[in-house]
């Protein structure tokens, strides 16, 4: 799987943008001078790494301090403006100790574990190498959606921070179910449900976004690939992309769009739709490509003298062809002398195997199985590799076809045509006699 590298960037760079919402400050006051003076001097320096150590001081210091939610929320932005995520993420822990439904620390603590999630993956697999970051953004986002709303929070400011933090949520579950546990249809879920409940406009922007390009992806990830599904949220995201982005992007689409389709007409015309409405229609209609057989077919249509077909045309259209052509074209070739123009594969006394197509020769396979009509001396049975009928000077193998047999491809081989010849004979290219110059005329010398 390839690595969202993309999706990540946008997605990071979306959570600034987000909505934080605020605790709201204590009304209450320090009565011992001491821990007063420690928390003044703490929250008023000006150095973020000063303040930061200061706070941590004043906490240890004072563990009980009536105002220790303020302080641990200071120190949560402090360590943010320094960008510093691991602290950050532990002040944020300890915040929901404290105030178990924070909504303010579980987004923060989503999203760094989201990061680390993200930096953690294998470049090759795209996977995650350590899903602890991975599961515990999880585990938390799971935990912000069901959290109940503080008693302190009124309902707008709450409407507020849930409205920013779920879509945040429901991406980093997708990303965990991507990166983790290899759940892409669990991930589609989300990143659908994510969707829905944003508003068109959001999701041309920010996490909503980057969720629409990793939807594309995790389509792309099924077993077999959705490729309607990926060309459609690929259109999406190509049309609101930033320019850096979009000719990556753009390649996805067209990869996927081609693959499936066969071609790239019609295109622009899914773009055009995508960028208008976030979800396809009822039932996107992208029309595939044409099957091996139904190309096949149009050829054989089109061609007045079959016999004409080169040999390596012929096995093509009796490895892919349906029955029927197939058969149409050995009905004519059956019992025919041929050459058999390819590369040894193997020999016997009696039979060559023999690989004519280009990619028989790649792969090193017989796709002619040419059975002689009288055995070979030992000395006269060509070696792997020899070539028959390549090149001027190469000796001729001729034979009688016998019988065909297509064999279906697997997810490593391709589908092909076995040939069987008879009657087979090698016949050797005579070699141009030797002229020798003639000899000089000498003059008399009497």
């Amino acid at each position: 799987m390839k690595k969202l590298v993309l999706a990540s960037v946008m997605a990071l760079a979306s959570i600034s943008l987000v909505y934080t919402p605020t605790l709201r400050a204590q009304d209450i006051s320090i009565k011992d001078p001491a821990e007063y003076n420690a928390y003044s001097q703490a929250t008023t320096q000006s150095d973020p790494k000063a303040k930061a150590a200061a706070l941590e001081s004043f906490l240890q210091t004072y563990p009980q301090t009536v105002l220790k939610q303020d302080v641990l929320k200071m120190l949560l932005e402090t360590y943010q403006g320094l960008g510093d995520g691991e602290h950050a993420l532990s002040a944020a822990n300890r915040i929901l100790q404290v105030d178990p439904n924070n909504m303010e620390a579980i987004f923060l603590s989503v999203a760094i574990d989201t990061q680390q999630c993200r930096k953690g993956l294998d470049p090759k697999t795209g996977f995650a190498t350590n899903p602890q970051p991975c599961d515990d953004a999880n585990a938390m986002a799971e935990k912000g959606l069901t959290a109940a709303k503080p008693a302190a929070i009124s309902a707008d400011d709450w409407k507020k921070q849930t409205d920013a933090a779920y879509p945040v949520f429901d991406s980093a579950i997708a990303a965990d179910d991507v990166y983790s546990k290899k759940d892409f249809k669990a991930a589609i879920d989300e990143y659908r449900k994510e969707l829905t409940a944003d508003t068109p406009a959001q999701s041309t922007t920010g996490t909503g976004l980057s969720d629409t390009l990793n939807l594309a992806e995790a389509y792309t990830k099924l077993t077999p690939p959705d490729a309607v599904n990926a060309v459609w949220f690929y259109a999406r995201v190509v049309n609101f992309a930033p320019p850096n982005y979009k000719p990556v992007i753009e390649k996805k689409l067209d990869y996927w769009y081609n693959k499936y389709h066969g071609g790239m007409d019609g295109l622009d015309a899914i773009k055009a739709q995508a960028a208008a409405t976030v979800f396809p229609p009822g039932i996107l209609v992208i029309k595939p490509a044409a099957t091996p057989a139904e190309k096949i077919h149009t050829i054989l249509a089109n061609t007045p003298d079959l016999t004409t077909l080169a040999l390596a045309d012929k096995e093509l259209v009796l490895a892919f062809g349906s029955k029927d052509d197939a058969d149409r074209l050995w009905a004519l070739m059956k019992d025919k002398e041929t050459p058999v123009p390819g590369i040894v594969i193997d020999a016997t006394a009696s039979v060559i195997k023999v690989a004519v197509t280009d990619d028989a020769k790649q792969a090193k396979v017989a796709d002619f199985i040419v059975n002689l009509k009288e055995p070979l001396a030992d000395k006269d049975i060509p070696a792997a590799g020899t070539e028959f009928g390549l090149l001027p000077k190469d000796n001729e193998l001729d034979g009688t076809y016998d019988s065909y047999t297509q064999i279906p491809g697997t997810d490593t081989v391709a589908q092909s045509a076995q040939i069987v010849l008879r009657d087979a004979f090698v016949q050797e290219k005579k070699k141009a006699p030797v002229h020798k110059p003639s000899a000089a005329h000498h003059k008399s010398t009497h």
